[in-house]
């Protein structure tokens, strides 16, 4: 399978670092916002081709399928893209920063019948795995989930700590991480509410934020979300339930007590985004829908729509 990777970035990296362990694929065209820079991730990884056009890697020879992690704004418009060249196409959380455009690229996946996907790596995380498995099972249901996504970033920069040629979003991008695993193990949402801290004078966003959801089950989840955190990093999950307690960080599981939870066996890999690639790479070997598709995640994103609303009100 031949896959062109555009967004030659921190987290562009993370997808060819995963790719590189899935038998059977090869990427053949990497897109980068300066060529120089591409060039070298492509030397670096043993591409043969590298671009600063989205259309020169959709003209590559038995292309069948680009990941993209690409600006938010892009997105949508370039998924569409992907899929108006016959490409079977990965987008990046968030797939979109505006229902409309989230709505359009359903629309056009449902007339193409092409696998369009998006990256909820929370899905795909191990520790969120062993969570949702145990559900399915009948085990446990959640009663609460508590969720703290921490950042420092009072400057547009990204995860490697270069300047950014984009901005960032606390509602579209790191909030649709957790609305969305929330309804993935608790059902569907049907009741949401939101409040959010000053506009930064430069950025134009909230750095601070927070959302309470309700589940059609009856289950409840507090969302925190901060760009002014110095402190740990990153997202931390608290499953309380019925019949346990658990904390989620990233690719690890520890029980209400601290005590580590062993995930080697809930899927071949630790790293969600290897998981979720293989995921992509295995519903067009199997021509099926992927967990995560555009069309499993749009609630997700009509639930933050609803939640702008409330904000811009």
């Amino acid at each position: 399978m031949k896959i062109a990777l555009a967004g030659a970035g921190a987290f562009g990296e993370k997808h060819l670092d995963a790719l590189r362990l899935i038998d059977g694929v090869e990427v053949v065209s990497v897109v980068g916002r300066r060529l120089e820079a591409t060039r070298a991730v492509a030397a670096r990884y043993g591409i043969g081709h590298a671009t600063t056009e989205l259309s020169e890697a959709l003209a590559q020879p038995g292309l069948d399928a680009v990941i993209l992690a690409t600006p938010t704004q892009m997105h949508a418009s370039q998924a569409i893209q992907c899929m108006e060249a016959g490409k079977h196409v990965q987008v990046e959380i968030p797939l979109c920063d505006n229902l409309a455009d989230g709505e359009a690229v359903l629309a056009k996946q449902q007339q193409t019948g092409l696998v369009a996907m998006v990256g909820h790596t929370r899905r795909f995380n191990p520790s969120h795995q062993y969570i949702h498995d145990r559900i399915v099972a009948g085990d446990l249901n959640i009663q609460q989930m508590d969720v703290q996504t921490y950042f420092f970033r009072r400057k547009n920069m990204n995860a490697k700590g270069e300047a950014r040629s984009w901005t960032d979003h606390l509602l579209w991008h790191h909030a649709a991480h957790t609305v969305d695993l929330f309804a993935y193990q608790a059902g569907p949402i049907v009741q949401a509410n939101a409040v959010q801290g000053p506009i930064h004078p430069e950025l134009g966003i909230a750095m601070d934020m927070s959302i309470q959801l309700k589940a059609e089950s009856g289950a409840i989840c507090t969302l925190s979300l901060s760009f002014n955190n110095d402190g740990p990093l990153g997202t931390f999950f608290r499953y309380i339930c019925d019949n346990g307690t658990w904390i989620a960080r990233y690719d690890d599981l520890v029980t209400g007590k601290e005590e580590p939870v062993d995930l080697s066996a809930v899927a071949v890999s630790n790293n969600g985004i290897e998981l979720q690639d293989r995921e992509f790479v295995a519903a067009i070997r199997e021509g099926r829908d992927p967990n995560a598709s555009v069309a499993q995640v749009l609630p997700c994103y009509r639930v933050l729509h609803q939640l702008e609303r409330q904000l811009e009100g």
